[in-house]
């Protein structure tokens, strides 16, 4: 249950984060790249039954 919470949570921060609105076109990919990291650590630490 703690893991899908998780995951939902990081694919909202992830959405929020796209370079798609105009307070957010300066960023850059930069943090785009940063939750991607954490959400494939998520995943692989969920795969492997560590959450």
């Amino acid at each position: 249950m703690l893991g899908t919470i998780l995951i939902v949570i990081l694919v909202l921060a992830f959405l929020g984060v796209l370079p798609t609105w105009s307070h957010s076109r300066e960023w850059g990919y930069y943090p785009t790249g940063g939750v991607g990291l954490i959400l494939l650590i998520v995943v692989i630490l969920l795969v492997l039954g560590r959450i």
